[in-house]
């Protein structure tokens, strides 16, 4: 087994089901994300449909630890002659996911197209940043 298989094999822990637990993995604020290994490279999508990446969303990486959060509005209206209904759908929504030893907080990228942010960390051999590095999104 590679050091990547045992790095997904062993990533969650026990903070991480008690965080989904109370986010509501089905509620509105939960995000939904595949992860996956394109060669050398970690890529992580997240569904966001109807957000504004520039304004709505933050992604940043500190300790090891790729942190998508940012906040969702969204507004429905019905009016009729004799009624109106709305509903609102908001609130802030995060998602914590720990990177693999050796990746560099430089070299991270993220774009946003068609509702899924995608955020791809390439997996060099040596190195490990430190600190909080906040990572641009860029519209695809």
């Amino acid at each position: 087994m590679t050091d990547l298989m045992k790095w997904f094999d062993s990533r969650r822990s026990p903070m991480d089901v008690i965080e989904r637990l109370f986010e509501g993995d089905t509620g509105s604020s939960a995000i939904r994300v595949e992860e996956m290994v394109d060669g050398n490279t970690l890529v992580v999508r997240a569904e966001l449909p109807g957000i504004d990446p520039e304004k709505d969303v933050d992604v940043t990486v500190a300790n090891g630890v790729l942190t998508i959060k940012g906040e969702r509005q969204e507004r429905k209206e019905q009016k009729d002659k004799d009624s109106y209904r709305s509903e609102f759908r908001y609130g802030s929504f995060m998602r914590r996911i720990p990177l693999p030893s050796g990746v560099e907080q430089g070299d991270i990228s993220a774009s946003y197209k068609d509702g899924v942010l995608e955020v791809r960390a390439p997996l060099p051999e040596q190195g490990q940043g430190t600190g909080a590095s906040k990572i641009p999104i860029s519209r695809g």
